[in-house]
């Protein structure tokens, strides 16, 4: 493992996934909500920086190949896991958050099963944009349970603002988090689903002649 800036950043945004959901144990709302979406950001920049950094100066590793998914499925995980309890289980959100969440487990087992293997499946263009639609609308959406919070002094219960009126800032803000959510959603299954036909050839059983 070598220490350089680009495992570096890797690092410190596997170490800020778990901090967002810190900031609700410590900081009273809507000052958690502020926090947490500065921290998601800013690890989020990370996401770009860090690779992009690891092949401008040649400095690519096995140990940063490793760690960037993994970094970034902390981030997605345990950020939906904060919004979905504090938007009050929306089931508008809680179905893609769904779709999300089980395309990572999915996809990790599989890279977990095929080995070595896993290497030769590349990450298509539509991953990386999967997983900016995902950090976008995460962004947003903690965005919007923030102002909600701040203009109402509360937590939406579930099931409010199923259908758009966009009286307040809270509102927009939640609902385009909700449709880039879904948007995300779709892009997550088409990608899980892209990575277990190339994945099939390491699944077969191979019996002797």
């Amino acid at each position: 493992m070598r220490w350089n800036l680009p495992n570096t950043l890797t690092v410190l945004r596997l170490i800020a996934a778990p901090g967002v959901a810190v900031m609700f144990l410590y900081f009273a709302r809507p000052w958690a909500d502020w926090f947490a979406l500065t921290l998601f950001i800013g690890a989020a920049i990370t996401d770009w920086f860090d690779g992009y950094l690891a092949r401008a100066w040649k400095q690519e590793s096995k140990f940063g190949a490793m760690l960037d998914p993994i970094a970034d499925k902390a981030m997605v995980v345990i950020a939906l896991v904060v919004i979905t309890g504090y938007s009050g289980m929306n089931p508008w959100l809680i179905l893609p958050a769904t779709v999300i969440l089980f395309r990572e487990v999915f996809v990790s087992g599989l890279r977990e099963f095929i080995g070595a293997d896993a290497g030769k499946l590349k990450v298509t263009k539509l991953a990386k944009w999967k997983t900016t639609a995902q950090m976008v609308a995460i962004a947003i959406l903690f965005l919007g349970t923030g102002l909600d919070y701040l203009e109402t002094g509360r937590a939406p219960r579930a099931g409010e603002g199923d259908l758009p009126n966009f009286a307040s800032l809270a509102d927009l803000a939640n609902h385009v988090g909700l449709v880039l959510i879904w948007v995300a959603a779709v892009l997550t299954a088409i990608t899980g689903w892209d990575y277990f036909r190339k994945a099939l050839p390491f699944l077969r059983d191979h019996k002797d002649s």
